[in-house]
């Protein structure tokens, strides 16, 4: 699936969100839920690979301690998913080493928790004014 899916197809986009801790997990859950995409939470690499045959995307946390972001990023690429990831606004080095290893865009955590919905919107494809907020 491109990169430019929109979510005006015939069905829902389906993104997983591979992300260990939970109250982000649920964060880019919501977030993606409020622009009608279905997300998938995954919280391990077992797990990603497990969803991908049944996603369009894939949402990358690259902070997480249970896997390794980067991989996580190679390993949706490899499918042809399109890949977000989010981290620290600090961590330049993983930020660049995650847009090497395929990701589309990164994000830092505060872009997401202050504009996810918005955010998410334009990386699915959705037209701002059907935006909630």
């Amino acid at each position: 699936m491109s990169s430019t899916t929109s979510l005006h197809s015939s069905t829902e986009v389906r993104v997983a969100v591979l992300a260990d801790d939970l109250i982000w997990s649920t964060r880019l859950t919501d977030a993606l839920q409020a622009v009608g995409a279905e997300p998938e939470p995954v919280r391990s690499l077992d797990g990603l690979a497990a969803a991908l045959p049944n996603v369009d995307r894939v949402i990358v946390d690259l902070t997480a301690r249970a896997y390794d972001g980067v991989i996580a990023i190679e390993t949706a690429r490899a499918h042809g998913r399109p890949v977000l990831a989010v981290g620290q606004h600090d961590d330049h080095d993983l930020r660049r080493r995650a847009l090497a290893a395929g990701a589309d865009r990164v994000f830092a955590y505060r872009k997401l928790f202050e504009d996810g919905p918005r955010t998410l919107a334009a990386w699915l494809g959705v037209p701002a004014a059907e935006v909630p907020g």
